[in-house]
């Protein structure tokens, strides 16, 4: 148990004792509160994580997950990046009301949110302003914020303004999520809403907020030249628990938060001003391999399957290196690319790529750019190496559904994932769970990607992304490897897969949220107000105590003055109470000398 001590219990027995005289002393019986602004003296017990009975198992709560971007919930419309494919099925399954923007803006008005449903969940989409959408999401979002976090100082662009409306969009979801207030627990996601943490607590809301971030968090002098960067990360000290893809991300965090905030961290948790503490982990993201298998099983669309089919017959001959990506700057498809020039001037015919890149952000002139030299590069490696019946690399700009995606996985025998840094990228483990067991494919992997922290170099072939020709020997090295290695390295990478999915990460996470607020290192706890359980985190226990104290003084033989500290009491734990029911799998003991012990929502005690 770890224990937070409160006043001397003999200074507050001083104290009522002499409130009590003096009621007496001028028959003011009703004279409560007096007697209570005494105090209490109470132990605070909570039960360490390790002797939960539902340890293994997803808190109970009624969740409310915010992002921008949401998931179609439309099985032939394939999510558009991990966040979508990550949240997907932990709404469906879990019950929680997913909002996020939707494709149509609005005209400032902000009406209540509209729930749709969207299997055991809820999704909410919200028309969010076109005077500050533009300013939010292609500005600073993605102009300032994503090329920094990816550590790409060369990508950085912005105009005056676009920090402004980034904010006010944080202000119209926060607004919007006000009307969510009743549920359990609030849980944002990624760099568009950083600050939103901060805003909820200025509406009032005041249960628990996490935060996780999809992109990898750079080092501090990365974070420098981000604008603003010293109040959007005090903002997200506002969050109750801060997830993080790799132990690289949060340490770099925690780095920045000691050189630019000159804030310390001790295992992992940050106390900022007004004694907030702010717990930091890793939760490396998964994919449900269950469900990616059923993929595999399904019958894409009419349609599909014959796109699916002309693609395979085009690469009939031929080994077939697979990428899968975003046409994104830091998805390094372009280094892709040129290492699949040095391989095809150095073993001409012997694999072909096979490279699927759906547009992203095409509204942005940097996308653009990066669109047509791609394909500028694409055409230039096929007109030097290519045959009449060989073609290094097939490109298609489009998207798939995963039941597409994961027949091609299976069919190629090299998966290339090299993007120049990434949060996670699930790329890696679906090209991994869509393996045939008894001849498996080989994953090359870059060093960069949140996926190589798990994977390691006897599992994967991890090389640097900046590097074609590092690239182009580990493809080769890949595509002649024998079965034996092959099956050796992927059944590890396999059992990984299998051993944290998606819906690990989901209740990890959400588990680590629940107990924010009450668990703390004995070495933590400071003083009530200023513990894990502060006055903004627990704010009527302090009237529940005083409470108590006063009722537990009374002279037994003193009815009038007995029943109004009973009523008192009562009011105090029906008030107490409320605010702790979504608290699961906790031990709550809140006792009083004198007066009977009281655990959890349990009914107060019956002094009459």
């Amino acid at each position: 148990m770890w224990f937070c001590e409160l006043p001397k219990y003999d200074d507050v027995k001083t104290k009522a004792d002499g409130i009590l005289r003096r009621l007496k002393a001028t028959g003011r019986a009703g004279d409560i509160a007096a007697l209570r602004k005494a105090g209490t003296a109470a132990v605070v017990q909570v039960q360490p994580e390790g002797n939960r009975d539902a340890a293994a198992q997803e808190p109970d709560m009624k969740l409310v997950i915010i992002s921008n971007r949401l998931a179609p919930f439309d099985p032939n419309k394939p999510p558009t990046g991990g966040l979508a494919a990550a949240l997907e099925p932990v709404v469906e399954r879990s019950g929680a009301v997913w909002m996020g923007s939707s494709d149509d803006r609005g005209d400032g008005s902000e009406p209540p949110p509209v729930l749709t449903q969207a299997g055991e969940g809820h999704v909410a989409r919200l028309d969010l302003p076109a005077a500050h959408y533009p300013g939010y999401y292609l500005g600073f979002s993605n102009s300032a914020l994503w090329p920094a976090l990816h550590s790409l100082p060369d990508r950085m662009s912005g105009s005056e303004g676009q920090y402004d409306s980034y904010r006010e969009i944080n202000d119209v979801m926060a607004r919007a999520a006000f009307h969510l207030r009743d549920r359990d627990a609030f849980w944002v996601h990624d760099y568009h809403l950083l600050p939103l943490g901060a805003d909820l607590h200025k509406l009032g809301i005041d249960r628990p907020i996490g935060f996780f971030l999809h992109t990898p968090w750079p080092a501090p002098d990365m974070v420098y030249r981000i604008p603003n960067h010293r109040e959007l990360m005090k903002s997200m000290l506002e969050y109750d628990l801060l997830g993080f893809q790799t132990n690289r991300d949060m340490n770099n965090y925690l780095a920045c938060l000691q050189s630019h905030l000159e804030l310390e961290s001790k295992d992992g948790i940050v106390i900022s001003e007004h004694g907030r503490r702010t717990r930091c982990e890793t939760f490396p993201i998964g994919i449900d391999p269950t469900q990616f298998a059923e993929s595999l099983a399904a019958e894409p669309p009419a349609a599909e399957q014959k796109k699916i089919s002309t693609m395979l017959e085009d690469l009939k001959g031929t080994k077939i290196a697979i990428g899968v990506d975003r046409l994104d700057y830091t998805k390094g498809v372009d280094k892709r690319v040129e290492a699949f020039d040095h391989v095809s001037a150095t073993q001409p015919g012997s694999i072909s790529l096979l490279q699927i890149s759906p547009d992203s952000r095409s509204d942005l002139e940097e996308y653009q750019k990066y669109k047509d030299d791609v394909g500028n590069l694409i055409n230039r490696v096929n007109a030097e190496h290519g045959t009449e019946e060989w073609k290094p690399i097939h490109y298609y700009n489009d998207s798939l559904s995963q039941a597409a995606l994961a027949r091609l996985y299976r069919a190629a025998q090299v998966g290339v994932v090299t993007p120049l840094g990434d949060g996670m990228n699930l790329v890696a483990k679906e090209y991994v769970a869509a393996q045939d067991p008894k001849d498996p494919g080989v994953l090359v992997l870059s060093k960069f990607a949140g996926a190589a922290e798990g994977f390691n170099e006897n599992e994967a072939l991890l090389v640097n992304p900046n590097r074609p020709q590092e690239i182009a020997a580990a493809i080769s090295q890949a595509a002649d490897m024998p079965r034996p290695e092959r099956i050796k390295r992927w059944r590890s990478m396999m059992n990984k897969v299998e051993g944290y999915t998606i819906h690990d990460w989901s209740r990890d996470f959400l588990r680590k949220l629940d107990n924010s607020r009450v668990t703390l290192p004995a070495d933590h706890f400071l003083y009530l107000g200023f513990g894990w359980t502060n006055e903004a985190q627990m704010p009527l226990y302090p009237n529940y105590a005083e409470a108590a104290a006063a009722y537990a003084r009374v002279d037994p033989g003193d009815a009038e003055l007995k029943d109004a500290a009973y009523a008192d009491l009562k009011a105090a734990f029906d008030a107490l109470a409320a605010p702790l029911e979504h608290i699961q799998n906790r031990l709550w003991v809140l006792p009083t000398n004198g007066a009977d012990h009281m655990g959890g929502a349990s009914e107060p005690p019956n002094g009459q």
